[in-house]
Formats: structure tokens, C-alpha cells, sequence
């Protein structure tokens, strides 16, 4: 399915719920919608399903507007936050039934795939009610694949599941929507979600479509620093900087040498992300010293929170560290990793890496 949004925009009284923004989904791919909540993506989301109809703009389907063409003559499979299984059908029949609507073969054998593939084949003989939470959305979920609908739309499908599991499943509903033909829109407010099931994404925030692209496109290079502070996850560390002789001095005055564009503005904020920095330094490292204010261990990462002259920073470091609270820490990035943005928070200058080099950088 082609699907087009021209212009969309919508409002509700006298409060604007999706500011104008045009917007092309790849076909038989997958399309991250990655923002805070009332970023704008379950509104965004309605107007593509047919629930809602904006308020300015089209919504074409293979280049036909279907503004206005009721969800039900729309072959749609959604799956919100809010599950909606049959409570009067076992399990295998919920995910059937789609199935059985199209006239197909195998229906046994299907259903025994999906459920295995989401951890519920054990549940095939119950009844919704008989379930979690968690493992009814599971339900839900393998019903909207099994209805193998062109456009299925997600909206936070993993948010009643726990962390394992949740791990799991993008793993699998990664090479799920890989092998299927259906063009899938995925509502998520973690952006480590977004990289695991790669594709594209859309980054919203308070109503407005900020940056579309490929997934690692849009990750390593942020257009502004709205778009680097939805898309990083413990937050990118960001610090006040002006321009130089040497190129950029940090607030206490540490240089970097830097190229930056003729054009670029006196006053710049500089960003690195948490797994940037470093307690052990290497050749042309900055050094940063500070002291530790927390230090979190999680998973197999630790998050050691660092007070240093330019500001509060956190670093990311690999395998599990011990920090005594008040010890003396200093922190240290190359310069290269540096993301770099202008007075009007738009990106002038990115660490340059994979198959991605944006103009400019």
C-alpha cells in the first residue's frame, strides 16, 4: 500500500493537536513514529486509519484521497494501547478469525507460528479473560498479523509488557514486519526501540513532524536539537559553547578544534552522547574533571552521573563500575564525536560515520 499524508493538520476546538506536515511512509517497510507522549503520534495515527479526519490536508492511497472513506471499508489492522481480543473466542479462534474471513488453508498451522512467535502458544485454549494484560495485547497483536492487512498500524504495542519480554518481541516483530509485505506505522516514545526495529522514522514533538528518514539517518544525524533530545536515550549531554580562534571553547574555556561553517553562529551549544564518553582517556581526548553525583547500574551498563564545570553530564560505560559518591571523576571525548549546533538549536556539524553523510557535515 502507497500511503501519502499531503498537508495534514489537526485541530479540536481552539487547540492545535497536529500542526501541518506532509508526510510518505515507505511502502513494505516500517515507519517508527518516535516522540513524548501528546507528541502528536495516536492523533497522526487516527487520521491514517480513517478514525478521525483532519483538518486541513489529504491522506491518499495509492494515490487515491480517502479522506472521509470510513475505517471499516479500509483493510486496516490496528493494535493500540488498549487491546481488543474477542472475550467470547479461545484464543487460536481470536487469531483465526481473520484468517478464516479470507478462506485460507493451513489456519492450524498459521495460528501455531504466530502464537509461538509471540510466547503464547501455551494460551491457545483460553479465553482473553483468562489472561494478563500483557498477554492479551499479545493476543491482539498476533490477530492484526494474521489479518495481514497493506497498512498495520501500532500504537505502543509493547507498553503493557515487561522488559524482558519487550526485548524479545522487537527482536521478533523486527523480522516479522521485514518479512512481510504490509506497510507498518509503529507509535513509540523510546528511541531504543526505534533502532532495534530500524526502517524509518518520524520524530515528533508537541504536535509537529520534525525529521523523517532512515532510522540510523535520523539517530546519527539530528537536523536540531529537538530532534537529538527525542532521539537519545539516556539524554544527549549538551553544554554551552562560543566560537574561537581555535575554533570552539567550551564555558570554562576548554578549546576544541573544530571546523565549523563561516556562517556559524557566536553562541553554540555542543552535544555528545553517553556512550561518548569515557573515564579512561585516548590520544586527543578532552578532559573534563567533575565529581560524581549518581552512579546507576543497569543491565549490563553503568550510568555514572558526573558534576563538571560546563554542566551535569552522563556517561555510558559498558560491563558494571563502582563509583564512591563525591569522588573526584573525570570524564573524556574526542572532539570528533562532538554534534554541534547553531544559536537557533539547528545541527551544523555531526560525527561523520556508516553509509550516511549528510551535506554539511
Amino acid at each position: 500500500m502507497a500511503l501519502s499524508l499531503e498537508g495534514i493538520s489537526k485541530k479540536v476546538g481552539a487547540q492545535t493537536w497536529l500542526y501541518e506536515l506532509s508526510l510518505t511512509p515507505q511502502t513494505a517497510n516500517v515507519t517508527v513514529l518516535l516522540g513524548a507522549t501528546q507528541a502528536g503520534k495516536t492523533s497522526l495515527m487516527r487520521i491514517m486509519a480513517g478514525l478521525d479526519a483532519p483538518t486541513t490536508g489529504r491522506v491518499k492511497v495509492n494515490g487515491q484521497d480517502v479522506v472521509g472513506v470510513p475505517v471499516r471499508e479500509r483493510n486496516v489492522a490496528m493494535v493500540y494501547q488498549q487491546f481488543i481480543n474477542y472475550p467470547s473466542m479461545k484464543v487460536r479462534d481470536n487469531i483465526a478469525s481473520p484468517m478464516r474471513l479470507r478462506g485460507d488453508k493451513n489456519i492450524a498451522q498459521a495460528v501455531q507460528v504466530l502464537a509461538e512467535k509471540l510466547h503464547i502458544e501455551m494460551f491457545l485454549d483460553r479465553y482473553p479473560t483468562e489472561l494478563s494484560g500483557g498477554q492479551q495485547q499479545r493476543v491482539a497483536l498476533a490477530r492484526a498479523l494474521a489479518k495481514g492487512a497493506p497498512l498495520m498500524l501500532l500504537d505502543e504495542p509493547l507498553v503493557n509488557l515487561d522488559y524482558k519480554l519487550r526485548e524479545e518481541l522487537r527482536e521478533e516483530l523486527g523480522a516479522l514486519f521485514a518479512s512481510g509485505d504490509s506497510t507498518v506505522i509503529y507509535a513509540t516514545t523510546e528511541p531504543g526501540e526505534a533502532l532495534l526495529l530500524g526502517g524509518y522514522t518520524a520524530v515528533m514533538d508537541a504536535g509537529e513532524l520534525l525529521q523523517y528518514g532512515p532510522t540510523a539517518e535520523v539517530f546519527h544525524y539530528p537536523q536540531s536539537l529537538r530532534v537529538a533530545r527525542a532521539f537519545s536515550d539516556p539524554p544527549m549531554n549538551l553544554m554551552a559553547a562560543s566560537r574561537s580562534l581555535a575554533g570552539v571553547a567550551l564555558a570554562d574555556g576548554t578549546p576544541l578544534a573544530l571546523n565549523l561553517p563561516d556562517t556559524a553562529s557566536a553562541a553554540l551549544t555542543l552535544g555528545i552522547r553517553a556512550n561518548a564518553l569515557r573515564v579512561q582517556a585516548q590520544p586527543g581526548d578532552m578532559r573534563l574533571a567533575g565529581q560524581v553525583e549518581l552512579a546507576e547500574i543497569s543491565g549490563s551498563d553503568t550510568f555514572v552521573h558526573v558534576t563538571t564545570a560546563v554542566g551535569n553530564l552522563v556517561a555510558q560505560l559498558t560491563g558494571v563500575h563502582y563509583f564512591d559518591l563525591g569522588a573526584s571523576l573525570a570524564v573524556h571525548a574526542h572532539p570528533a564525536q562532538m554534534y554541534v549546533f547553531d544559536a537557533q538549536g539547528q545541527l551544523l556539524r555531526a560525527p561523520v560515520r556508516g553509509p550516511f553523510h549528510a551535506e554539511g557535515h
